[in-house]
């Protein structure tokens, strides 16, 4: 009789041990399933867009050719005044504000306000474009200085063209260092992690162009920082 109980006392002992190690997986799949969940939908990696050779980066590393890529792009879209300049430099500073940073948004803010009240943008259609020769590849150490991991001054040769009422009033080629912080506070509406914080020195008038030469030092400061219409 007594073998019978210790083989029922054993089988009890069994089940409990399985009943414990149920509970083990359990808590552990629990744990598995709260990390999955709260693991990032959505990851940013920033692929340099020339793809002729292999390229190993830390999936948090910003590349001076995607930082120059996203400021020449916002940039433009900024001083892109399809219609009329009292309406869409306005829009695109609150379009754009995502991908800017409080203090640059400030600057703009005013800018506008001085352009509008001294009359640089009524009717004013406008269009920025880099200057062929003067882009990424023809000098990226002089295009994007790296200060940090955080921080980029980007230089940007872009020629400027303005029309009043279809006729072509202005045509200005300009030097802008613009500097560039990663700023990841709002992915839904900023995936990019970057925005730009304005000048980080004054923007100089560029005099001539020559494609084939290197960038030469800059010449004389403009007397309207962002958009030089005077």
């Amino acid at each position: 009789m007594s073998r019978f109980k210790n083989e029922v006392a054993h089988l009890q002992e069994h089940v409990r041990t399985l009943r414990l190690a149920g509970a083990a997986l359990l808590f552990l799949a629990m744990l598995l399933a709260v990390g999955w969940w709260s693991a990032p939908r959505d990851l940013t990696i920033h692929v340099p867009p020339d793809l002729r050779s292999g390229s190993v980066r830390r999936w948090w590393d910003v590349p001076p050719e995607s930082v120059y890529a996203f400021t020449l792009y916002i940039f433009q879209q900024l001083h892109r005044w399809p219609a009329n300049g009292d309406d869409d430099y306005a829009r695109n500073i609150r379009a754009l504000s995502a991908y800017l940073t409080p203090a640059c948004k400030s600057f703009l803010e005013q800018d506008y306000t001085l352009k509008r009240d001294s009359g640089e943008l009524h009717q004013r259609v406008r269009g920025i474009y880099e200057i062929p020769g003067r882009g990424y590849a023809d000098a990226p150490e002089f295009r994007v200085q790296t200060l940090s991991a955080r921080e980029w001054i980007v230089t940007l040769d872009v020629s400027a063209d303005e029309f009043y009422s279809g006729e072509q009033v202005k045509r200005a080629l300009v030097r802008y260092p613009i500097k560039v912080v990663r700023l990841d506070v709002d992915p839904e509406k900023n995936p990019y992690g970057l925005a730009l914080d304005c000048f980080a020195r004054p923007p100089e008038r560029i005099e001539k162009v020559d494609a084939a030469a290197k960038p030469a030092a800059p010449h004389g400061a403009l007397p309207s920082l962002p958009g030089a219409s005077r």
